[in-house]
């Protein structure tokens, strides 16, 4: 087998990805207060937009917001206290910055694997492999 087929073979293995970064964008949350609580809407379109478990997502934002939370019956986010948009959304920048985004690359065809035992973020993009922080 020759470079030209190796070559073959792993460009046709590889994810397609879009050569410009501003293809990606996530949803701006969508937060209204209800009683003493602030629900974040949108909060389901905004995890299927990163690729991520809900339940990882929820435990950054209550880490990062000092506060509870929980997820309803209808997919959104319910977090005690009165947050404004800008907030959340602060918080959910360093979310896709810490969990998201290849530290490489900065490309966000990302996902989490487990590598030698070990829980990491793997690149589709670039192949790197990154620690996950601890939440």
């Amino acid at each position: 087998m020759g470079y030209e087929d190796h070559l073959d073979r792993a460009l046709s293995e590889t994810p397609d990805t879009a050569e410009r970064g501003d293809r990606f964008s996530v949803p701006d949350p969508v937060v209204r207060q209800e009683g003493n609580a602030t629900v974040y809407e949108n909060f389901a379109d905004t995890h299927d937009t990163l690729a991520r478990e809900p339940n990882h997502v929820l435990k950054f934002l209550q880490t990062e917001m000092g506060t509870s939370a929980q997820i309803d019956a209808a997919g959104r986010a319910r977090l005690t206290g009165s947050f404004k948009q800008r907030r959340v959304a602060d918080a959910l920048d360093e979310y896709v910055e810490s969990f998201v985004r290849c530290s490489e690359c900065g490309s966000p065809d990302t996902r989490f694997v487990t590598e030698q035992g070990a829980k990491v973020m793997k690149c589709d993009a670039c192949g790197a492999l990154s620690a996950i922080p601890d939440i």
